[in-house]
């Protein structure tokens, strides 16, 4: 990961208090909150060295930036890039979020169902695309950074250089989506809140997504629940058999003594959290990993699932790395290549894992009542086939996820199970120590 890309929303701020629409406009300050918050999210920051840092010129951004980078003390000054400014709703800009449903219904309708297919109109009657117009400025930011940073990206071996990149919901909703190449339609599953910090991994191979939306450095673990039925996705905590980097699959191997710590860890973390009902694979690591973290919430219910074990890699099982690429070379390298075309000897595919464990959590969120909060406790593959399919991913895309031992995600269904889902927060570690997923990389 020879790039490595924090990005960072601006503190509250004045409309964001108000529930007025703030736009690409300049009306707005931060808060007295929002910079508490900029200040914590600097201190968050402190063990990571930044070779560079960019934020937008619109004042609550820059200001957020410039409280940040004082407090991580690396006497970094952020440079403006007219990339990031916030999406154009001038027509709407600066009303409160009650007026705009009144005077323009159908366009804030519009904006919630589908903001991709929203048009407004300018001073001088012209229309627009409010959303595209912000796509393309995405996607010409995503190359400025990467033409700025080539010579990092032209070596896989060389250490990561860190930037940062401070900006708002709208743009940086954009620029995610640009890096994982998804398209607009998938605006609204992804949540970013202020000065809320995300962890992407950019190598030759393509852009991983470490973390999304982590807000523990704000003093709450995860972001606030809106209407509807959440699931806490957790991958359970490390095996023997991860830190040696062997092919686990569906072999039973228990947790380890660092696996029970961070699976107590990840109970702690969750233990203000209301939680209703509890799943898990049927197999020993993530059933301890969900009953320590049970264990701060007595009496709730805890149900395992086949459909929730781990991928079979047949006769990889058991072996490191190093033996597979002795005995299979081919299957390995497409394996880390194109992992969606290959099937396991005498295991599983990846669209095998994909059907299954979308099935079962499909049902599980089904099942949900609007007020309930469930714990679903699995394993990497499944984790991040779950995640590719609520993100609008494909099997092969698994890479473009990372799910570290312990590490919590949170989903949040705000139109009911059959709507679209809300990838509220992604691969949280910060209860294991640090913004930085540290656990062990494993043999996936």
């Amino acid at each position: 990961m020879p790039l490595r890309i924090v990005l960072v929303r601006h503190g509250l701020s004045s409309f964001n208090v108000e529930h007025r629409i703030q736009g690409r406009d300049d009306l707005s300050s931060l808060t007295a909150t929002g910079q508490s918050q900029a200040c914590a999210t600097g201190a968050a920051l402190r063990d990571l060295t930044c070779a560079a840092a960019y934020c937008s010129p619109l004042r609550r951004a820059a200001e957020t930036a410039r409280l940040l980078l004082a407090e991580q003390g690396q006497g970094l000054v952020a440079e403006q890039a007219e990339g990031l400014l916030e999406i154009d709703l001038a027509p709407w800009s600066g009303l409160l979020r009650q007026e705009l449903r009144e005077r323009y219904p159908e366009q804030e309708q519009q904006w919630r169902q589908a903001p991709e297919l929203l048009e407004l109109q300018r001073p001088d009657g012209s229309s627009y695309l409010p959303l595209p117009e912000l796509m393309a400025q995405a996607q010409q930011f995503r190359h400025f950074l990467f033409d700025r940073h080539a010579a990092a990206l032209a070596d896989d071996q060389a250490p990561p250089q860190t930037v940062l990149v401070v900006a708002h919901n709208a743009i940086l909703r954009c620029l995610l989506l640009a890096l994982l190449e998804l398209p607009l339609s998938g605006f609204r599953r992804l949540r970013v809140d202020n000065c809320s910090i995300s962890v992407l991994n950019v190598s030759k191979g393509g852009v991983q997504v470490e973390s999304l939306n982590g807000v523990a450095h704000l003093g709450e673990p995860l972001p606030p629940k809106a209407s509807g039925a959440r699931l806490l996705l957790v991958r359970h905590g490390e095996t023997d058999w991860n830190r040696e980097g062997r092919f686990q699959g569906q072999i039973d191997i228990p947790l380890n003594a660092n696996g029970r710590s961070q699976a107590e860890a990840a109970g702690s973390f969750l233990a203000p959290v209301s939680i209703d009902r509890a799943y898990t694979s049927c197999m020993a690591r993530p059933r301890q990993t969900a009953e320590a973290i049970l264990s701060s919430h007595p009496g709730v219910p805890l149900t395992s699932s086949t459909g929730l074990v781990e991928i079979g890699h047949g006769l990889w099982e058991g072996r490191l790395e190093q033996e597979i690429a002795a005995g299979w070379p081919e299957l390995l390298a497409d394996w880390k290549r194109a992992p969606h075309t290959v099937q396991m000897p005498e295991g599983e595919t990846l669209q095998e894992v994909w059907d299954r464990s979308l099935t079962t959590w499909a049902r599980i969120a089904a099942s949900l009542r609007a007020d309930e909060t469930a714990l679903v406790v699995a394993h990497d593959a499944v984790n991040k086939t779950i995640l590719c399919g609520l993100l609008g991913l494909q099997p092969a895309d698994i890479w473009a996820i990372k799910q570290g031992n312990g590490g919590v995600t949170v989903i949040d269904y705000p139109e009911g199970p059959a709507g679209r889902p809300v990838v509220a927060a992604m691969n949280l570690t910060t209860h294991l120590g640090g913004v930085l997923d540290r656990t062990a990389a494993g043999a996936l």
